[in-house]
């Protein structure tokens, strides 16, 4: 299970309401321009105010009928005779009218071909939108709700607007070696670095199957990423920046888990932060500590591996409790006065009380870190909470 968190959290009302405001906006400027021009003396010329309506119908509804029966409504007002309230209408100025109607009707066909020219555009965008869900899907796989013994339910965060994914990466795959996970960060975040991830996960999806150990599978992600940042570096550069190296800048952090048929634990990992490990206390509150399997080698780009690089090994996962993995944008969220979010707290208070249920956790942290930052992400947010199933005592 997998949800892709929207930024925002401030409070917007209902798509309903807004479009329904929307609509209103140019019929308010007309009868409040109406009301002006009876309720003003005789000698203030009002009526032209009526040419913005078709304008302000283009740039709020954008819808077509809407500039029309508006730019008409506004022809009929302004070639209509003088008020009752003005007696003594300007009747020296014959013209007039016709004046305000052609400078109505020409702002009516600029919205209207204006229009046309944004409908286009956002038909373009929609395209391009679907292009890139599918696009994003294809590199980070929705997860099934269960897998081998396992409840799983993941989040991602994008900082980037418009992009459902980016610089942080997780999968969990069913093998004949036990249930492997991993979870990783690219450097920066958004679009810019889904080829960097796209090479991770494709290199994992084949070294997790294929390779008993996870030493083994850590060094073939090691030789992917060596290769795509070789080869990025042979492109053409950016205007006005120098060739890039292959390893100069470029680093994954990533964390490779494997969880055994009786929940043993073994890691190993490379620059990421440890998990946690979520627990139901006897008295049916929850805990999480972080884990701290051993030692954290340098991230993947920089620095070679070592020759020797044994995989950790932990307690077992014990039925019911839960690890939460994550990537150091969740932590580094921080609010307008530069805290840092508290993940431990949220997730305790996400958890409540009673089985920890994945999928709640992961909203809950969702709905904390959105409320902590207002919507306003630095960095990306994963979260991949993975829950033994198997039955107590």
């Amino acid at each position: 299970m997998i949800g892709t968190w929207a930024v925002g959290g401030a409070f917007v009302p209902g798509a309903r309401g807004r479009r329904a405001f929307i609509t209103v906006i140019p019929c308010l400027w007309v009868l409040g321009a109406l009301c002006w021009e009876l309720l003003t003396p005789h000698d203030t010329e009002v009526v032209p105010l009526l040419a913005a309506a078709p304008a302000i119908a283009c740039a709020s509804s954008g819808r077509r009928r809407c500039i029309l029966l508006l730019g008409g409504a506004s022809v009929l007002f302004a070639l209509g005779p003088p008020s009752t309230l003005e007696p003594d209408g300007d009747v020296e100025e014959p013209h007039a009218s016709l004046v305000s109607c052609g400078a109505i009707l020409a702002v009516v066909v600029a919205s209207y071909l204006t229009n046309g020219r944004r409908l286009r555009l956002v038909r373009e965008l929609e395209q391009l939108r679907a292009v890139a869900a599918a696009a994003q899907d294809a590199v980070l796989r929705p997860l099934p709700a269960r897998l081998d013994g396992i409840e799983m339910a993941a989040g991602y965060l994008s900082a980037s607007r418009g992009a459902a994914v980016g610089g942080d990466l997780y999968e969990v795959l069913a093998t004949a070696h036990g249930v492997r996970v991993i979870i990783g960060d690219a450097r920066g975040h958004g679009l810019g670095a889904i080829g960097t991830v796209a090479a991770v996960l494709g290199s994992f999806r084949e070294a997790a199957h294929d390779e008993p150990e996870l030493t083994d599978v850590m060094r073939r992600l090691d030789r992917a990423l060596q290769r795509h940042l070789h080869e990025r570096a042979l492109g053409d550069p950016p205007a006005g920046e120098e060739p890039r190296t292959p390893v100069a800048e470029e680093f994954v952090t990533v964390l490779l888990l494997e969880v055994g048929a009786d929940g043993e634990l073994a890691a190993l990992n490379c620059g990421h932060p440890w998990p946690y490990l979520l627990s139901e206390e006897a008295t049916g509150e929850p805990r999480a500590h972080r884990l701290d399997l051993g030692e954290v080698l340098p991230p993947l780009g920089p620095f070679a591996l070592a020759d020797d690089l044994p995989a950790a090994r932990g307690a077992p996962l014990q039925p019911g409790d839960a690890l939460v993995l994550h990537t150091d944008g969740a932590e580094d969220a921080r609010d307008a006065h530069g805290t840092f979010f508290e993940l431990g707290p949220a997730l305790v208070k996400a958890a409540g009380t009673g089985p920890i249920v994945p999928a709640t956790v992961v909203d809950g942290v969702r709905s904390a870190v959105l409320r902590h930052t207002g919507g306003r992400l630095a960095d990306d947010v994963a979260l991949l909470v993975l829950r033994n199933e198997a039955k107590t005592g």
